[in-house]
């Protein structure tokens, strides 16, 4: 039986069909972080009472990579198995030809969400996915833990290096020996990449191709923003951070032993739980800068939900995605997932400032984040991540300096880029 075979097989059915003969079953791939299969669920169930369709939501791989290798051989051999897509922000120009286009569906729904986001999911002039949710890395922190020990929240990575440090050591003494001082995302993987990402913009060290389509990555300012990130492994981050994604991050920091954490919004809700051992003890702020002449940044995340071409009820899957990107919708998961909405004017929405903060007080950084080169690298986006993260990794790991990784990283970018991309 094969991967895909499996997944299906072991699709959770969300609802009774209604019974009506023009009924259609829908499959539907959605939410694998945080609550976000769970609130895909809940709304799916009311689509299906409100229409009479059935839809199956399928349980995918938590790994982006193993997400997107899954889609690809799915669409690849045009198959219907699955209708309904949850696609990250990077990959309308790698799935773009296999999906429905939705401008006929939308009644101008799209010109409420942010223009940037909907140029981002238009391929070849057609429109491919609708958004559901924007994303930025932040930074969460202890705020108990911090005013216990007079520290200010860090301004710079240098800081936050300095402070963890500090109460890393302090809180062991204390009794505490899982205690560590800042928890990451540093598995070969595409997390890592947007870390990364992070860092080398934090330091004005760009991004790895420019929006020109320039090779930028082999500069000192990435070489220093990859020098300090392989300092803090093993000092104030387990050495098991190598094989972090982010759950195994939030895990660590949510359990109360970490001062830092580096993760999406969608942690927060879950930090806030009635369960958690840090309900109210935490904050959240942008991500520090790279030393004072540096910037504060984050990268650009989100999701998006898309049709595939290949579906047999085009009309029933478009308006399911329809109502699953609504600003009702949106409203609901920003209060109850911590989920940022791509319609503007909920960011001044009173509820969902009540529910979760700092979307509003951090919105210049979800709206200026730092973007991974996938526009520039198109279809050879999957190639330039996986150069780039394996070659953080290994600064990260300690078996090469972060000169030398990005000197070959270079090299290596230039035999996939070759005349074009």
């Amino acid at each position: 039986m094969t991967l895909r075979q499996t997944l299906l097989a072991g699709a959770v059915l969300t609802f009774a069909a209604a019974g009506s003969v023009s009924a259609a079953e829908l499959n539907i791939a959605c939410g694998t972080v945080g609550k976000g299969q769970q609130l895909c669920k809940e709304a799916v169930a009311e689509w299906e009472e409100k229409t009479g369709h059935t839809v199956n939501v399928i349980s995918v791989p938590t790994s982006t990579n193993d997400q997107l290798a899954l889609y690809q051989q799915i669409l690849g051999s045009g198959s219907s198995d699955i209708d309904v897509f949850e696609v990250d922000v990077i990959w309308p120009g790698i799935l773009g030809s296999h999906l429905l286009d939705l401008s006929p569906y939308t009644n101008g729904a799209e010109k409420d969400h942010f223009p940037a986001i909907i140029e981002n999911n238009t391929y070849k002039g057609k429109l491919v996915a609708m958004p559901s949710y924007t994303d930025a890395g932040l930074l969460y922190y202890r705020k108990d833990l911090l005013e216990k020990y007079g520290e200010d929240k860090p301004a710079t990575w240098q800081e936050l290096t300095s402070t963890a440090q500090k109460i890393q050591d302090a809180e062991r003494e204390a009794g505490n020996e899982k205690m560590w001082g800042f928890v990451f995302q540093a598995k070969a993987y595409e997390g890592l990449t947007c870390d990364a990402i992070e860092w080398v913009d934090s330091f004005n060290g760009g991004s790895i191709v420019s929006a020109e389509g320039d090779i930028t990555i082999n500069n000192p300012q990435a070489a220093e923003a990859l020098t300090m990130a392989a300092s803090w492994v093993g000092t104030i981050a387990p050495e098991g951070v190598l094989n972090y994604q982010e759950e195994d991050s939030r895990g660590v920091f949510q359990s109360g032993n970490a001062v830092f954490m580096r993760n999406w919004p969608y942690a927060w809700a879950l930090s806030q739980s009635d369960d958690s051992p840090i309900k109210g003890k935490v904050g959240v702020m942008a991500l520090p800068k790279g030393g004072e002449e540096g910037k504060q940044t984050g990268a650009l995340g989100g999701w998006q939900l898309a049709v595939s071409k290949y579906t047999e009820s085009p009309d029933a899957a478009a308006d399911l995605v329809m109502w699953l990107t609504r600003k009702e919708e949106q409203k609901r998961r920003a209060i109850e997932g911590s989920y940022n909405p791509t319609i503007s004017s909920l960011y001044t929405d009173e509820e969902i400032l009540a529910a979760t903060p700092f979307i509003g007080q951090l919105q210049d950084t979800f709206t200026n984040a730092v973007a991974r080169p996938s526009r520039a690298t198109g279809a050879n986006y999957n190639k330039v991540s996986n150069a780039f993260y394996n070659a953080v990794h290994e600064v990260l790991s300690g078996k090469k300096d972060a000169a030398t990784s990005l000197e070959d990283l270079e090299r290596d970018l230039k035999r996939i880029k070759r005349r074009s991309w």
